[in-house]
């Protein structure tokens, strides 16, 4: 009897998931995390308290599982034209809280290595009012207004993961972690990239086990047969 609500609120998560929450590979192990308590979080993506708890119940499974217990963005099937540039995208909704959460700290499982520098950021270049004001009300106390009063320097966060992927899965990697944008190497390298960030993190390629070679991978993917392959617009960078 004990194991009837969680078992209900299983079948209500992947109902509401539908296709993006593959139930066939994620069942049993949202099955323990719910059971657990260790998914059953109050979503305020602001202040996420049980985010590692979540993340580290669903293990190895969490970019493909976390939307069944709605830990991360549903993915989006169609491709959105969002940048010109192969290697690099915007995501149309990012969740901040959590990719600080999940990048605060090493991950357990050594699947990506986050880094946090400062940036300046001068509010002249904004044309929009609105991001100015969103600019310096979340401006916090590791973060300093220098001399002038149009510059701001704030906290830049990004994540490599370790492995080599192919554009596609960087791109779900980076969703599923609540990421701003995202950064996708020739040589298979992934960036997730936060939202304090600009010009898409750091244009240089630093995940630990890629590439595999000193040979470039050229990473055939069927998903982005309307990308430009590699080598194509070279001189489109950043």
């Amino acid at each position: 009897m004990n194991y009837i609500i969680p078992l209900l609120l299983l079948t209500v998560y992947f109902i509401q998931s539908a296709i993006p929450c593959n139930e066939a590979l994620c069942g049993s192990v949202v099955s323990k995390c719910l059971l657990t308590e260790s998914c059953n979080c109050d979503f305020n993506f602001d202040n996420c308290s049980c985010c590692k708890d979540c993340l580290n119940c669903l293990g190895y499974l969490y970019t493909e599982c976390c939307s069944c217990v709605d830990m991360c963005p549903k993915p989006n099937a169609t491709c959105s034209p969002l940048s010109n540039k192969s290697h690099v995208e915007d995501f149309q909704k990012s969740l901040p809280g959590l990719f600080n959460a999940l990048t605060e700290a090493p991950d357990n499982f050594k699947r990506w290595n986050s880094t946090t520098f400062p940036i300046d950021i001068d509010i002249t270049h904004y044309n929009n009012k609105k991001e100015i004001k969103f600019m310096i009300q979340h401006k916090n106390v590791e973060q300093s207004v220098l001399p002038s009063s149009n510059i701001y320097t704030v906290n830049c966060t990004v994540a490599f993961w370790a492995q080599c992927m192919s554009w596609t899965k960087c791109k779900s990697s980076c969703q599923s972690m609540g990421a701003e944008s995202f950064r996708w190497f020739h040589d298979g390298c992934c960036e997730c990239v936060g939202d304090k960030c600009i010009n898409y993190g750091i244009n240089e390629s630093r995940c630990s086990n890629c590439p595999v070679s000193d040979e470039l991978i050229v990473l055939k993917d069927n998903d982005i047969d309307d990308e430009p392959d590699f080598g194509e617009n070279d001189d489109d960078t950043d």
